[in-house]
């Protein structure tokens, strides 16, 4: 089987691999959600779902710190790393010890695609089929609910600088599928700094604060958010229904729910 990742570089698997090693937490996720466990043999020290992996399985280093020797004393088949954050020279070096499939998800159709291809390249095209049908449903059951005007917001990821998330990127797209319009424009780029200055230009009806990467905490950094939008709904929010990929949007919906239901009972 041969398919192309997002460097563009062809993948080719004579048969469907026995040791796998992920470097990025939520295609760690997916590999479990496949129902491959044995088959894992190495992942990062991020990687924490499922529980109790991290115990049972060779930690490599982090995202931007992985251990090339360890990966390759695991002798793996495949390597799942991710374009954004697994560095390039990360990636040449692994290329040396086995195929390696960066993926690369920007948009709702980028991830149901790399659910596919990971199920491909794994030997569990049904069990990605099902994943991507069951997302589908999850997704349009929440459309249908959530039909209303979008709330216009700012999905901050980091402070000192203030940084929000831009497009396109995976934020970007769950933020408007959980119903919010981002007021990041398009074109100060995925990941923008802001100055206090501009910001007060702005107008949300919503700040989202992640726990991720940035620990965002209310009693840390409520009040300074506040001062700079004092109109706004300002909610402390889990990064990973906005930022895992994978299988993780089948639960991310719920969250999305919970979300909106505290703003409606904020009004």
């Amino acid at each position: 089987m041969i398919l192309i990742d997002a460097t563009g570089t062809p993948v080719f698997l004579p048969r469907p691999p026995r040791r796998i090693v992920s470097l990025f937490p939520s295609q760690t996720h997916l590999l479990a959600e496949l129902g491959l466990d044995d088959e894992v043999v190495g992942i990062t020290r991020f990687c924490k779902y499922p529980e109790g992996w991290k115990k049972r399985k060779r930690v490599v280093g982090g995202t931007k710190d992985v251990h090339i020797d360890r990966v390759a004393a695991l002798e793996p088949d495949l390597i799942l790393a991710n374009k954004e954050e697994n560095t390039r020279e990360a990636v040449e070096a692994l290329r040396q010890i086995a195929p390696v499939y960066v993926s690369e998800v920007h948009s709702w159709e980028d991830n149901l695609d790399f659910v596919r291809a990971v199920g491909i390249l794994t030997g569990r095209e049904n069990r990605a089929r099902s994943l991507v049908e069951a997302m589908e449903a999850e997704r349009r059951s929440y459309t249908d609910e959530f039909s209303g005007t979008p709330r216009k917001a700012l999905y901050f990821i980091w402070r000192n600088p203030w940084m929000t998330a831009g497009s396109p990127t995976f934020i970007d797209t769950m933020m408007r599928l959980a119903g919010f319009e981002n007021l990041t424009p398009p074109e100060k780029g995925r990941y923008p700094a802001w100055e206090e200055d501009e910001l007060k230009t702005i107008d949300p009806e919503v700040i989202l604060l992640c726990d991720e990467p940035f620990p965002f905490k209310p009693e840390k950094h409520l009040d300074e958010v506040r001062t700079l939008f004092p109109a706004a709904d300002i909610l402390f929010v889990r990064g990973e229904p906005f930022t895992w990929f994978g299988a993780y949007p089948l639960r991310a919906f719920d969250y999305f729910r919970e979300l909106q239901t505290r703003l409606n009972h904020a009004h």
